[in-house]
């Protein structure tokens, strides 16, 4: 006779419940994911006191979450999972701008600024730089119009929601590309920056022993009409954490030259390609 197996049977029973979840993509989403946690409870053999260490973390990272840090976004940067959620959405397709995380400091309604403005409202010790390049379709022809949605953190490593000292809105802005698809704008050069790491994603990084820094960029998000928006970095090639950047988020394809200029700025220069809708 047989000897039944009671993990792999209330295995089943929780299968046989969710099952009858009336959503069909819901039901799929809570099916993987039970066969998926039961599955690795089994595999490291994960003992009660394990588990309530688990849920005691999850729980530290729901109460460090607020307006301004979101935790639980820097938890699934942090372990590769927004990365690859982001792959798997936009996977690279010819010569389409590949895609990277959004983080946790993205604040939608960044004011609108004029073609060629600055988004450093006060970044006294950053390097002057100026970004400049074009938004075009699949076919190489410029998107007039298309938006151009940037934000970065300023010279002293913090976003502006980080930092009473700055202005809300400092290093935010929106641009709209001119009718050849072209932009511009101006900033600071970027700068390598901690991840916040007194909460417990920075506790969890220290105990993997890994680093909290992310290679210095800017971020950007780009969409126009008729075409799928794209959520991208530019990376500046000279950083020291390309190689292990904290959240996974360096594309080959995004790391870019900031090239120095006789009166002392930087220029990098980069062309957006979006797919069609």
């Amino acid at each position: 006779m047989t000897r039944s197996d009671p993990a792999a049977e209330l295995t089943r029973e929780v299968l046989d419940r969710v099952g009858a979840t009336p959503d069909p993509r819901l039901r799929a989403l809570l099916d993987a994911a039970v066969r998926h946690l039961h599955a690795f409870a089994g595999e490291v053999g994960l003992t009660p006191d394990e588990w309530l260490a688990g849920i005691r973390f999850l729980t530290a990272v729901g109460q460090t979450s607020d307006a301004q840090r979101q935790e639980f976004i820097l938890l699934s940067d942090t372990l590769g999972v927004s990365s690859l959620v982001e792959t798997i959405a936009h996977p690279a397709a010819g010569v389409a701008t590949e895609a990277t995380v959004l983080g946790p400091f993205y604040v939608p309604g960044a004011p609108w600024r004029a073609f060629g403005d600055s988004i450093a409202i006060l970044d006294p010790s950053g390097v002057p730089a100026s970004v400049r390049g074009r938004v075009c379709g699949p076919s190489g022809a410029g998107l007039a119009g298309a938006v151009l949605d940037v934000w970065q953190c300023a010279s002293n490593g913090l976003y502006d929601v980080q930092d009473p000292d700055q202005p809300r809105g400092n290093m935010r802005g929106r641009f709209r590309a001119d009718d050849d698809g072209r932009f511009s704008f101006r900033t600071t050069r970027p700068v390598s920056y901690q991840i916040p790491s007194d909460g417990p994603v920075g506790a969890l990084l220290r105990a993997s022993g890994r680093h909290a820094w992310r290679a210095a960029h800017i971020h950007v998000i780009v969409s126009a009409d008729g075409h799928l928006p794209v959520t991208t970095h530019l990376f500046d090639s000279a950083d020291s954490y390309l190689d292990s950047d904290a959240v996974f988020g360096v594309r080959e394809s995004l790391v870019k030259e900031f090239v120095p200029q006789t009166d002392g700025s930087m220029l990098v220069e980069h062309e957006f390609v979006l797919r069609a809708a």
